[in-house]
Formats: structure tokens, C-alpha cells, sequence
């Protein structure tokens, strides 16, 4: 897990995200709105039964919580709710800072929805969590840990925004633990379980190894054949920078691995449009292995975003004029 670099105890020299994102709409609530510090407040509106603490942002809203940000911690999760580690750790994230009475702020981001977020915060995979102090970001770490492992980061977030005066909470009054409480789930299948240990524990071909049997298994389990793309994806990933793969894309316009991954790299980022298009353009030029590469990845993806989205419709259409 990444900790909060000793840099960043005073915040000079962040990256100043209010130049990142775009300004809230016309008639949109300010979440601030409330928050004094030091002292309680009036709760700013909320998307939970915890009010102000739980909340949502977009790509034309975070603005907002950029101003919030100079009065309360606020703890960022960018998030997709395909990925079962990500939903996992959301729920530990709202548990926890539920429990921080109104001292920290949990603010969600649909990362492939959100594409200049994402990449405002370097998420090359879900879930990635970073925190905002004083308006400025930072990173905190990527992938599911365990709770000890967690809570200790976002103390010392508190620290660092006690060293740089954010020191405000948000009274949201009383909370009924019985909102907040995890639902109750069904248990997973014992190979679906192995592969989410797996995906935990960083082990990415392990997890692999568990779906392809479930699979095995039954052809039909939708769930691990989604789960599979997702894993796959993860591993391609692994170990490496966005610049790092941009970087060997541009300098080898013509190496079909290295333009995949960068197709990759978009997914993850939630340039869905920018990655389906790349492979596609690619396909015509490509010889028999190529083009039944590009083909298998382009499924994968398609998988990995979800075969209802729209955008994989559109994909899938143009894929299949260019195969007949």
C-alpha cells in the first residue's frame, strides 16, 4: 500500500485539481455548506443515510468538494461496481468513515463515467483512493486492503490535514446504525471466493486460474467470465505507469501489443470510446494472428465494461462489418 509520502506533510508543490475538473452546473448544491472548523454544523445535503458524510461526484461537480476539502478531509474512491474488490472496499470505506463522526467526508466517483477524474487521479485501476486537503490531492493507494491497513492511511490523513489547519467536521446529527450497517450478502462460489482472495492478495494469476475452473465448470456463469476480463486486465496492468505505456505507444505506432495496452490503459481509466476506437482502427491493417488478436481483446474489454453498455453496442456493430 501506497502511504501518504512525508512530501506531502505540507502540500507544497501539489498538483492543484480545481484546473482539472470542470466547474460545478448552473443550480448545483454545494456540498460545503455547513461545515465549520473546529466546531459543528448544519449537514450538507447527501446521497446516504448518513447524510454530508457519504457522497457522490461527477466529472462536472467535484469542483464543489474541492472547496469542502479546505474545511474537512475528503477521502476519494474512485470506484466500479464490476469489480467485487472495489465494492468491498467501498463498503469498508463507508463503514469507517461513518464512524469518524463528521471528521472525514467519503466522496465516490464512477471512474469509467468520470474520465477526467480518473486521470486527474492517476487511477490506472479500481478501486483507487486518494484524499483532498486543502484542495489539493493525495494519492493514498490502489487495490483492496485489509481494514488495519486502511485505517491507518486515513489517520494519518487526519494528521496531515491537522499540520495544515483542516481541522472542520459536519454534524449529521444522529446516525441510526441500522442505515449504515453492511447489507448481508449471499455467499460467493467457492472459486469466485478464491479469485477475489486472489485479486486482494495481488495475486492476479492465481484469480485467473480460479475462474477459468469455474468456467470450466459452467460456461454459462456469467459472473467469472466478467470476473476473468476483469483479472485479466488487472495483470496486463500490473507494475506499470501510464507514462510508461504511453510512452512505448507512441514510440511504436506499429507494435499491436503495446497499442493494446494502451487500449487498456483507457478502460481502465473509463476512456471507453478511446480505447474500443484504437483496436478498431487497428483491425483492417492487421494480418490473420493480428486481427484475431485485436478481435479476442476487444471481447475481453467488451466484458470488462459491461455487454449492456451502449457503447459496447457500438463497438460490437463496427466489429462486425469489419469481420464480414
Amino acid at each position: 500500500m501506497s502511504m501518504i509520502p512525508p512530501s506531502a506533510a505540507s502540500l507544497r508543490g501539489a498538483v492543484d485539481l480545481s484546473s482539472l475538473v470542470n466547474r460545478p452546473q448552473p443550480g448545483a448544491s454545494a456540498p460545503g455548506a455547513g461545515v465549520a472548523a473546529g466546531g459543528a454544523s448544519a449537514a450538507p445535503g447527501g446521497t446516504s443515510g448518513a447524510g454530508g458524510l457519504l457522497q457522490e461526484a461527477t466529472d462536472a461537480t467535484f469542483t464543489q468538494f474541492i472547496e469542502l476539502s479546505n474545511q474537512v478531509p475528503v477521502i476519494v474512491d474512485l470506484r466500479a461496481d464490476w469489480a467485487e474488490a472495489s465494492v468491498e472496499l467501498t463498503a469498508l470505506l463507508t463503514r469507517i468513515v461513518t464512524e469518524y463522526a463528521g471528521r472525514l467526508v467519503l466522496v465516490g466517483i464512477d471512474a469509467q463515467n468520470n474520465p477526467q477524474l480518473a486521470q486527474a487521479f492517476q487511477a490506472q485501476s479500481v478501486p483507487t483512493v486518494a484524499a483532498l486537503v486543502g484542495g489539493r490531492p493525495v494519492q493514498l493507494f490502489q487495490g483492496a486492503y485489509p481494514e488495519e491497513e486502511v485505517r491507518a492511511v486515513l489517520e494519518q490523513v487526519l494528521q496531515l490535514a491537522a499540520q495544515n489547519g483542516v481541522t472542520g467536521t459536519i454534524d449529521v446529527g444522529p446516525v441510526d446504525p441500522d442505515a449504515v450497517a453492511e447489507p448481508v450478502e449471499e455467499p460467493l462460489p467457492p472459486h469466485h471466493a478464491e479469485a477475489y482472495d486472489a485479486i486482494a492478495r495481488g495475486d492476479y494469476a492465481e484469480a485467473i486460474r480460479e475462474y477459468q475452473t469455474a468456467i470450466a465448470q459452467n460456461p454459462r456463469d456469467a459472473l467469472a467470465v466478467a470476473g476473468l476480463a476483469q483479472v485479466k486486465l488487472l495483470e496486463r496492468l500490473q507494475d506499470k505507469s501510464l507514462d510508461e505505456i504511453r510512452s512505448a505507444a507512441a514510440a511504436a505506432p506499429d507494435d499491436l501489443a503495446a497499442q493494446m495496452l494502451v487500449a487498456d490503459l483507457d478502460v481502465s481509466g473509463g476512456h471507453i470510446d478511446d480505447a474500443f476506437d484504437r483496436l478498431l482502427t487497428l483491425f483492417p491493417a492487421q494480418d490473420a494472428d493480428g486481427k484475431n488478436a485485436v478481435r479476442t481483446r476487444l471481447l475481453e474489454l467488451f466484458e470488462v465494461v459491461g455487454n449492456d453498455d451502449p457503447r459496447v453496442s457500438a463497438a460490437r456493430r463496427r466489429l462486425t462489418m469489419l469481420l464480414y
